[in-house]
């Protein structure tokens, strides 16, 4: 017997909520910093954002369409505001588009952007846990930069 330790929704729910946490980092930042400051060897917050914006939606439109494109991760965004703005609307297009995905093509193997075969679920882990590891560089930043960054744990 196969027993469910998340539902679909809850899965869902979780990437939300990290999400909306680093929507609070981006915000923190200064505008000035989010596009110039980085660390020797890594990129500013502001590209590491646009990655992000580069994978989610566009890696579930492929899942959804059942068809694989190239990875753009380049954007022509300028502003603190533009950022918050392409976020701000790339979230509901993730929740749309993950409601299409069926529970039972998860296990399905899948090339993300023509370049990552793996099961589907394993890709959404990757776009969560980009995320993730994006805002913790994102957290160091602001530490770096004498911002408090918010609590990690504060995801609503």
């Amino acid at each position: 017997m196969k027993t469910e330790i998340i539902s679909k929704n809850e899965l869902l729910v979780h990437w939300l909520g990290h999400r909306n946490l680093t929507r609070q980092v981006i915000e923190k930042f200064p505008e000035e910093a989010l596009f110039n400051y980085k660390v020797e060897g890594m990129r500013t917050f502001a590209e590491m954002i646009q990655e992000l914006l580069g994978i989610a939606v566009p890696g579930l439109q492929e899942i959804v369409n059942n068809k694989s494109g190239e990875l753009n991760e380049k954007f022509n965004y300028t502003s603190k505001a533009q950022l918050l703005q392409a976020w701000d609307e790339a979230t509901p297009q993730i929740s749309a588009l993950f409601d299409k995905i069926p529970t039972g093509r998860f296990s399905e193997e899948f090339n993300l952007f023509g370049q990552y075969n793996s099961p589907i679920i394993h890709s959404i882990f990757y776009f969560i846990d980009n995320e993730i590891h994006h805002r913790g560089q994102g957290f160091v930043y602001l530490r770096l930069l004498g911002i408090q960054p918010p609590f990690f744990w504060e995801r609503d």
